[in-house]
């Protein structure tokens, strides 16, 4: 297969992990006899240093002329503590998802058995966790007209959704639940939005399309709360813009590390994936970086283009990483020296050499496997 890739690294340790990514999608094309072309782009702070604009037309058309976009991370600390900043990174991320018409978000949420040590949630609770977060991704609140009194005194932001946003995602929401454990659970604040209840009205007419998904309605307020008590009761979540967003990071304490989170973002005529983190500015440039949602991110990428078995042996790379703690601080109290690149040249080895399950861990800062 050919796939040509537009790669957006971003800011922060966005360019680190990304490039993990990269370099286990290269070592899959080797292996598997494919030819993938990337495209690099700048989006956010580092398009702002040069363009004055977060989402250059360059970059827009890159992204149109891929067949997929791999996207790293976007923020920087300059602009999150400058509440009057006119010009945002993260408005190059929104401006992408909505002149691509990326209008659904999917974040798998899998605890790991190897990392139940590492949640701040007890393992009976989280063990054998699998969810899917269906999230809307180009309208709500995030791209409701946005208003600011001549005092800066007033602000206000609608949340503003039509049928057909809603009914494009829930469709794509039940088409999984119906290939997964057949519940989908919407969640909602219709006891006061009014956008909620419509949501609620729309996914009650489409469940009667779906008789053998078993749907269940429950409050913002009240998931956030069930999915840290009793995550396992979840399948696939239906949301929309900001109540996905934050659930998805909240679900990053029941897998131990939000540098474990994937997703992928789905329109009509163009894919996009990317780690759910932010930019992490602190820890740029410093080794520290978690690489794996930019990999498993790849791997929903090689899933998406039918590519099951390469996307498999990612997944199986991925997982020996976690058995073997070649991991990164953040999920690593065995090893002190596995840095963001020995993560990537670890996993790329086993991509190269997936038979090779015994490892002299002296070499890994190598990148070599050997049998032992």
């Amino acid at each position: 297969m050919k796939l040509n890739i537009a790669v957006l690294p971003g800011d922060g340790i966005g360019p680190e992990v990304t490039a993990q990514a990269v370099k286990v999608l290269k070592a899959i094309a080797i292996n598997f006899d494919h030819v993938f072309t990337f495209s690099n782009a700048l989006v956010g702070a580092s398009a702002i240093e040069k363009f004055n604009d977060p989402l250059p037309e360059a970059t827009i058309e890159t992204c149109k002329n891929a067949d997929a976009i791999l996207f790293g991370a976007i923020g920087k600390t300059s602009y999150d503590l400058d509440p009057y900043a006119k010009i945002r990174p993260e408005q190059g991320l929104l401006r992408l998802r909505k002149i691509l018409d990326l209008h659904t978000n999917i974040r798998p949420v899998i605890a790991y058995d190897d990392l139940l040590i590492k949640s701040s949630l007890k393992k009976t609770q989280i063990k054998g966790t699998n969810i899917l977060i269906y999230r809307e991704l180009t309208s709500g609140i995030y791209f409701g007209d946005k208003h600011l009194s001549e005092d800066n005194n007033t602000a206000s932001d609608v949340c503003k959704y039509t049928r057909e946003e809603i009914e494009r995602v829930a469709h794509s929401a039940f088409k999984a639940a119906q290939s997964r454990k057949r519940k989908l659970t919407l969640v909602d604040k219709a006891n006061v939005l009014e956008s909620s209840r419509l949501w609620r009205r729309v996914v009650q007419e489409l469940a009667t399309q779906y008789s053998n998904v078993e749907v269940n309605y429950t409050y913002i307020d009240n998931a956030a709360m069930e999915l840290i008590i009793n995550p396992k009761q979840f399948d696939v979540i239906l949301t929309e813009n900001m109540f996905g967003d934050i659930l998805s990071e909240e679900a990053s304490v029941i897998v131990g590390s939000i540098g474990l989170l994937a997703s992928a973002s789905i329109g009509d005529n163009h894919v996009m994936f990317e780690p759910i983190h932010g930019a992490y500015t602190k820890a740029t440039n410093k080794g520290i970086a978690n690489p794996i949602a930019s990999i498993l991110s790849a791997a929903m990428l090689l899933e998406h283009f039918g590519l099951d078995d390469e996307a498999s042996l990612v997944r199986d790379a991925v997982e020996k990483s976690l058995t073997l703690h070649i991991t990164t601080p953040d999920l690593n109290n065995k090893y002190d020296n596995i840095t963001t690149t020995k993560v990537g040249d670890f996993i790329e080895d086993f991509i190269n050499n997936p038979d090779e399950t015994n490892l002299n861990f002296t070499n890994i800062h190598l990148g070599q496997s050997t049998i032992i």
